[in-house]
């Protein structure tokens, strides 16, 4: 999995590139008509209702942008919150305050949607043993505030990206000439140059389950577009000889029913590509 050393990184550079994309050569609106020595105040106010998230991030982006800014959260990442609560305040210079108004709101917005509806998937899954996992079905280039919004919601993070495991699909058994062939590749490539990934391998059919346990040496089969019949008849095939993952296309209604067939995971893109942000907004104090 990825280091947090790289997803440090990976922060830095989502606020490296907002600010460079919405700031250019200068917010020349506030430029124009506030003193460079104004102070000013902010709150975060909320207009909506919803599991909180970004509260960390947005500190990092306030101190990125103006290291004097003094920020005051009230409300922690992972709390409920509902319209009228005030996240945080933040003061200091006017101007600093306003060159980061936009990407604060963009960035706890979105990580709150993703956040309220993991929390709400998780509520579903009370009761069972199933974990609720993220995708890559991401927005480029803000990955990584996604999956950290994720696991604020009380989810878990399936891979970051390409290279911190190997996972499989339906396109690389059919490009490789099957499944046997691709996970005796997987393997002699793992050893050849060294790498300890773990793998994942999507089966379409029991019969497919069936070649994968005979294989071996794989952590986690993915059990994908399977009816709730066939999903438990692959649970008991696969026993305590790795680990199962639901996915395809489960959604609030369904996600229930999958979990009490059985399975450690479900994985749903919704999480991240199907959301509406919350409502919020920075609003001056006088």
């Amino acid at each position: 999995m990825i280091s947090k050393e790289q997803f440090k990184k990976e922060l830095n550079l989502i606020i490296t590139n907002a600010l460079r994309e919405d700031v250019g050569d200068g917010d020349h609106s506030s430029l124009a008509c506030i003193p460079k020595e104004a102070k000013g105040k902010a709150k975060l106010l909320v207009k909506d209702k919803g599991i909180i998230a970004g509260v960390e991030f947005a500190k990092m982006i306030f101190n990125a942008v103006d290291v004097n800014l003094v920020v005051d959260v009230k409300i922690i990442d992972g709390s409920k919150v509902a319209h009228g609560d005030i996240v945080l305040t933040v003061s200091g210079a006017s101007q600093s305050i306003l060159k980061a108004e936009r990407l604060v709101l963009n960035a706890i917005q979105r990580m709150s949607a993703i956040a309220t509806k993991t929390n709400q998937y998780m509520q579903l899954l009370k009761g069972t043993e199933t974990i609720i996992l993220d995708t890559r079905k991401t927005t480029p280039g803000i990955r990584a505030i996604e999956k950290w919004a994720v696991k604020i919601g009380g989810g878990e993070n399936h891979r970051f990206a390409l290279y911190d495991m190997i996972m499989l699909k339906d396109n690389h058994i059919d490009f490789a000439g099957g499944i046997t062939k691709a996970l005796e590749k997987t393997k002699k490539y793992l050893k050849e140059t060294n790498r300890d990934l773990k793998i994942i391998v999507e089966a379409r059919d029991l019969d497919e389950i069936k070649e994968i346990l005979q294989s071996g040496g794989v952590h986690r089969i993915l059990i994908d577009n399977f009816n709730y019949e066939d999903t438990r008849k692959a649970v008991t095939m696969i026993g305590d000889q790795c680990q199962t993952e639901s996915s395809g296309g489960i959604n609030e209604e369904t996600l229930r029913a999958y979990a009490e067939c059985g399975v450690n995971y479900i994985s749903s893109g919704a999480l991240t590509h199907s959301i509406y942000n919350m409502d919020l907004s920075l609003k001056a104090i006088d």
